[in-house]
């Protein structure tokens, strides 16, 4: 059984939420292009195996991960059959080496299945935007512009969003206000900051 993790983060300067791939060092696939992955060690915990699959195959720290489902084709390993738990992960926002970046739209193509599980899992990430906190605050960061919402928004759905309806979402999620500060929009108008108050340990989720 292996782990294999779609990595994430959103880029600020580029406004897009970028997946990370790593060359492969061993046969097979060698020197294409993978999803960060590792065989489940017995008695491993799904997100140890996560941040070590990331933290070896990118050079990268997670700073939060989660599953999403698995994929069971008998022949989607050449060495053999083998079951792949996709999990999500959102990397620490760090230089790499090792990590070459993609937007979803741009990805290349993947050695194994990647491409597939990338493509079946994009939809299980955009149910996760502004419904699973622990995903949404990993992604946004402790602070962020409306425009930075919409943007993060496109880049998982593809489309841009309604405004309206986004601004109605944001308002409605526990945890998330606008925020006192101002951020310094084009022409130098000011704008809103949406903040995410300090989260209590014991309303953590699982």
């Amino acid at each position: 059984m292996s782990v294999d993790v779609l990595t994430l983060r959103y880029n600020h300067l580029d406004r897009q939420v970028e997946i990370a791939v790593a060359h492969r060092q061993t046969e097979p696939y060698l020197g294409q292009l993978a999803l960060p992955g590792v065989v489940l060690r017995e008695g491993e915990r799904l997100a140890d195996a996560a941040a070590r699959a990331v933290w070896d195959k990118l050079r990268l720290p997670l700073r939060a991960q989660g599953q999403l489902t698995v994929f069971d084709e008998p022949h989607r390993d050449p060495r053999g059959a083998t079951l792949s738990i996709a999990m999500w992960g959102v990397a620490e926002d760090l230089e790499s080496e090792q990590a070459h970046w993609y937007t979803l739209d741009d990805l290349p193509p993947l050695a194994f299945d990647h491409s597939q599980i990338v493509a079946e899992c994009r939809p299980l990430l955009v149910e996760r935007l502004w419904r699973d906190l622990t995903f949404t605050r990993a992604i946004t960061g402790s602070s962020f512009p409306v425009s930075a919402a919409v943007a993060i928004t496109r880049s998982l759905t593809g489309a841009p969003p309604d405004r309206g309806n986004l601004n109605r979402r944001l308002a409605s999620i526990q945890g998330l206000g606008v925020s006192q500060r101002r951020v310094m929009l084009g022409r130098g108008r000011p704008g809103h900051l949406w903040e995410w108050h300090p989260v209590d340990p014991s309303e953590r989720q699982p």
